[in-house]
């Protein structure tokens, strides 16, 4: 009889010994169960030990008809059932587990009433094509059903009923290709491994699994090529996720979202080419990862970020061939990581920094000569590390601080490699080293390696060292550690020597570069030469290679090579090195440096612009280069900004961009932009210009000339673009005429020659291209002047007169310096003793002595002429059109000096020596009393208001109305009226004798006539002890004389100085004015003619 076989998880073939076993455990409970009644015997075709029936391997095609009832496990494998009769299983009320694996069943049995008590059901390897949710409704305490290894090629939502309690299912080795979604969810509240390996398996539905107990699930040997993003959510409690040996070369972002809880995820086998932090998004609970076998030749520096808890990751046998810097930074708890048997050539300095709890680091079989024999501090960051495995690297020296970092290391394995040298203290910092492999019999047993075996020896190392000398030929196939401390010597160089190492070169973009180096060997092997660019080897590099005798040493060669670098470009950037191999070793030059400078290039420029005031301008600028030029603006080639002084300019570091807010028009101007690199700078020139409304910068005036003279009208306008200036008159275009004269722009209009037709509104109207502004000025002609204004013959004139002033003035001053010498007193001709006070100049007492008596005419307020002129005849007419209250003809432009004086005590007025004695006239106390020369103007006739008399606007009480024509009915009154003041208001009047003379104006009003003054028979001014007040009264010395009638007549300086003609050469001219007021104030003197 046959014995009951193993099946993929059926139940084990029995051994003697346990069978043994199994007996000896039924005898000593057989008084137990005599106690219950007798057990019933074991079916004929069948082995029991204990509870168990094992059937299996009997070659049954039915059941066996003697089952016992106390039967809890039934193993019926491989056998040839393809029925089961349920009611063989009617009487075996203690069931538990049925082994029907191995046989020819094509359908899930029946159990018959034992099948609600079945917790295990074993049906691998049948011939079950299908799962059927009916089949399995009666298996109310299944908890393990393996279905692997049949026939099975779908799996439906319908195959698993709701509330089967099953907790393990194995579907593997099916001939499943379709998964439909939802297909488990029957099972959710209580499945926990699920096994679906070696099916046909293409394409996993998004959210297929809805299974949140679910702990393992197993995909294995599918062909499975995408991995869709949100594929496995709903698995919230899965653990390990097994991938590997499908056909998977993507995985995309958010692949494993949900498995916040996995441990361990396997995809070896599989076609991943790169590792990127999107499909790994999630894994944040992962400890290994399985990645061996693939064909990832990239990491990504921050793919490892959503997996910083993991402790190992296997990345062996891929096709990696560099590590950057911080590739691998984020795996900080990372214990072991395993990179062998990958291409890998390149580390870069700082590629395992941030690894601080790696112990275990793989290396073996890649291709890192380099990096041990030229690159120092590969391995920094690795401070846990005990462990590192180099095997098998075709490392062919050991630099002296290749292993710089790894202070902490216990095991070094640098075995199957052609190691040839060691540098001095290669291991020394490794004060924890327990093991060093080291397996060569290509050692250059030359001075350079004395140290090396006493080194080993000392630390108890050499057992794991097998090295054997390769040079010289002495001690070649001998042990390094036979070997004679002195027979380490270096007599020759059959390893190569740098002897020009390659310069560092900066390049323009589109150059042609050569890179040389140089190295000598007295062996005759054969020598290779390789350039690296940032410590990888350049393939298909453009190089020339010599070698000639050196010309002092016969036995030595040396050897050159030329890197060529054609057309470079900013690619060609980087450290280039040049490596000189022979069969002894290798040497590697120093690392020169390339730099590509691109000459600047704009890739924004700025535009033309015009802009309004008050707004913002936008100017672009940018450029590209390398190095990255600067941008640099200029206005009108110059730093100075208008907007930057106000803080208007706003230049953004990290935009393209220029603002100036607030535009005025100082801003306009020509913008450069300058973009500078060290390859060189170019520009680009943008205009702004601003646009302003017109305006008037100066406001235009009304103007007043007489016909004949000349006016200019100004119209200074302001505005952006300038604006256009229209002259217009009234409301119509100017007629030109030849006196009309327009400067450049037509800001200034000249008419010269005004006539009485110039007369009106004139308009300046300025007009740009935003709009039209007008400003208006009127012009008043006044009727033809008497003299015509000329600045010339003005000047002239007033040159020769100040300069006969000012002779005669020095004249005058000599003849009375002298008098004084020959006289202690004062006297004038015909007249009483005049007192002169003392502070009197002499020349005022002594005027009176040079010349008869003679009028004199004092010039009012506006009665000069306006242009200065004179006619032939020496007389200036007067405008009546000025003043119509003053009329004036033939009278000469001279101007009268007034002599006033101060004094302290009260003056008298006395009348001359040959008239009647009059009535003494005091004055008070500290009156006025000076001498003003008003011809010193620098014109023949000053217009100072202190040579000048103004008429008063009061009047002494009860004086009649002025606008009365006759004197004699008010003979203290002026006979014409005055519509302005004559006389300053703050001065006092005095009162004087009115001397009648013969109209001017022809209309028989009265005129009243300027006295002469200062002459020395008018007057006679002595001190008085007498003061009088109230208003002083004046008797004429001539009032015995017929012709002259007693009325006063009192004229005022305008400083309100007692006036007195000091100028003995004008002649009297009467002139028509106005009355003074009435008010007590020092009085003019009128001598009779």
């Amino acid at each position: 009889m046959a014995r009951p076989g193993r099946g993929a998880l059926g139940a084990p073939r029995r051994s003697p010994g346990l069978l043994l076993l199994w007996l000896l455990l039924l005898l000593q409970l057989e008084p137990a169960s005599a106690t219950t009644g007798p057990r019933a015997p074991c079916a004929a075709a069948c082995t029991c030990a204990g509870d168990s029936l094992d059937c299996g391997g009997r070659g049954l095609a039915a059941l066996p008809g003697d089952l016992p009832a106390w039967t809890r496990s039934l193993n019926l494998s491989y056998n040839k059932l393809s029925e089961i009769d349920p009611a063989g299983f009617e009487d075996l009320p203690n069931l538990q587990e049925v082994y029907l694996n191995n046989n020819e069943l094509t359908a899930i049995p029946s159990l018959g009433a034992a099948s609600s008590r079945v917790v295990a059901l074993f049906l691998q390897h049948n011939r079950i094509r299908s799962v059927e949710g009916s089949q399995l409704k009666a298996y109310l305490s299944l908890n393990m059903l393996d279905l692997s290894a049949n026939n099975i090629t779908e799996i439906r939502s319908t195959c698993f009923p709701h509330g089967l309690p099953l907790k393990e299912l194995n579907l593997a080795s099916n001939r499943i290709s379709t998964l439909e979604s939802g297909a488990f969810d029957g099972l959710s509240r209580s499945l926990l491994t699920l096994r679906l390996s070696k099916n046909r398996i293409t394409q996993l539905p998004v959210k297929a699994f809805k299974l949140p107990r679910l702990t393992q699930l197993d995909l294995n040997r599918n062909r499975i090529r995408l991995i869709e993003g949100l594929t496995f959510q709903g698995l919230d409690s899965l653990e390990v996720l097994r991938l590997q040996r499908n056909n998977i070369s993507k995985l995309t972002d958010g692949a494993f979202w949900g498995l916040a809880r996995m441990h361990a995820l396997h995809l070896e086998y599989n076609s991943l080419a790169e590792v990127n932090s999107g499909s790994l998004y999630g894994l944040t609970a992962l400890h290994q990862l399985h990645l061996g076998n693939n064909s990832i030749s990239r990491i990504h520096r921050d793919g490892w970020s959503f997996c910083q808890k993991l402790h190992e990751l296997i990345l062996s046998f891929n096709n990696l061939t560099r590590l950057d810097e911080e590739s691998l930074a984020d795996l900080s708890s990372l214990s072991i990581l395993r990179l062998s048997h990958n291409s890998i050539s390149h580390i870069a300095e700082g590629a395992f920094r941030g690894l601080k709890s790696l112990r275990v680091l793989d290396l073996d079989h890649n291709e890192i000569s380099g990096t041990i024999e030229d690159t120092s501090g590969a391995f920094t960051g690795l401070d846990s590390l005990s462990k590192l495995t180099l095997f098998g690297n075709k490392i062919k020296s050991v630099a002296k601080r290749a292993f710089s970092g790894l202070e902490g290391l216990e095991h070094l394995n640098l075995g199957e490699n052609a190691i040839r040298s060691v540098q001095f203290d290669a291991f020394v910092k490794m004060k924890n080293l327990k093991e060093l492999h080291i397996s060569s019999d290509s050692f250059l047993c030359d001075c350079q390696l004395k140290w090396l075996p006493p080194w080993l020896l000392g630390r108890t190392l050499q057992g794991f060292v097998t090295a054997t000398c390769a040079h010289p030929e002495a001690l070649k196939g001998q042990s390094i550690f036979s070997v004679p401390p002195e027979n380490f010597v270096c007599d020759d160089l059959p390893k190569p020597q740098i002897i020009t190492q390659p310069e560092t070169i900066t390049a323009v973009v589109g150059k042609d570069v050569r890179f040389t180096c140089s190295a000598a060997s007295s062996s005759s092997s054969p020598m290779t030469f390789a350039w690296k660019k940032d410590n990888e080897a350049l393939a298909n590099a453009d190089m020339e290679n010599f070698a000639h005798v050196r010309a002092q040493d016969g036995e030595v060669m040396e050897y050159t090579t030329v890197l060529h670098l054609r057309r470079v470009t900013f690619a060609h950037e980087g450290r280039y090195q040049c490596v000189i191999t022979n069969h002894f070793g290798s040497s590697y030059s120093h690392k020169a440096k390339l730099t590509v400078h691109v000459f600047p290039s704009f890739t924004k420029m700025p535009h033309d612009i015009a802009i309004r005031t008050g707004t913002t301008a936008r100017l672009e600028c940018a450029a590209t280069g390398h190095p990255s030029p600067q941008i640099a603006w200029q206005k009108d080639g110059g730093t100075d900004f208008p907007a930057a002084r106000e803080r208007r300019m706003h230049v953004m570091p990290d935009d393209d961009v220029f603002f100036i807010t607030d535009v005025k028009t100082d801003d306009a101007g020509l913008y450069s932009c300058t973009a500078q690199n060290s390859a060189g700078s170019v520009s680009a020139n943008a205009t702004l210009t601003v646009l302003e409304t017109p305006s008037l910068a100066v406001p235009l005036e009304d103007r007043v000339v007489s016909v004949g003279e000349t006016v200019a009208l100004q119209c200074k306008a302001a505005g952006s673009p300038p604006p256009r200036i229209t002259w217009l008159k009234g409301d119509r275009p100017l007629s030109l005429t030849e006196r009309h004269h327009f400067t450049p722009g037509n800001q200034l209009l000249v008419v010269q020659n005004v006539v009485v037709e110039d007369a009106g509104r004139y308009t300046c109207e300025m007009s740009n291209t935003l709009g039209t502004e007008r400003a208006h000025s009127q012009l008043s002609v006044l009727p033809t002047p008497g003299c015509r204004k000329d600045g010339t013959t003005v000047g002239i004139f007033t040159i020769a007169v100040v300069c006969s002033i000012v002779l005669t003035s020095l004249v005058w001053v000599c003849i009375i310096y002298q008098t004084r010498k020959k006289s202690e007193e004062y006297s004038v001709t015909n007249t009483d003793e005049t007192i002169v006070p003392p502070d009197v100049p002499s020349y005022l007492s002594s005027q009176g002595t040079l010349s008869d008596r003679q009028e004199t005419m004092v010039r009012t307020e506006g009665s000069h002429q306006a242009n200065g002129h004179l006619e032939s005849n020496g007389v200036c007419p007067r405008d009546a059109g000025l003043f119509p209250e003053v009329e004036a003809h033939g009278v000469m432009c001279r101007q009268p000096k007034f002599c006033v004086g101060f004094t302290k005590e009260p003056w008298k007025v006395v009348e001359k020596a040959d008239g009647p004695p009059a009535p003494q006239k005091t004055m008070e106390r500290g009156g006025p009393m000076g001498c003003g020369d008003c011809s010193a103007d620098s014109h023949g006739y000053s217009t100072e208001p202190a040579c000048q008399l103004q008429p008063g606007d009061s009047r002494q009480p009860g004086t009649p109305s002025s606008q009365e024509p006759s004197p004699s009915e008010h003979p203290h009154s002026p006979l014409h009226p005055s519509r302005g003041p004559l006389y300053p208001s703050n001065h006092d009047r005095m009162w004087a004798a009115l001397k009648p003379v013969v109209p001017l104006d022809g209309k028989g009003a009265s005129s009243w006539t300027l006295a002469r003054l200062c002459e020395p028979d008018s007057l006679d001014l002595q001190p008085s002890s007498v003061l009088t007040p109230g208003k002083p009264e004046l008797t004429d010395a001539t009032s015995g004389s017929p012709d002259v009638p007693n009325e006063g007549q009192h004229l005022l300086l305008s400083n309100g100085h007692l006036p007195q003609a000091c100028d003995s050469g004008s002649e009297s001219t009467p002139l028509t004015g106005q009355s003074p007021g009435r008010r007590s104030t020092p009085l003019l003197f009128a001598p009779k003619s």
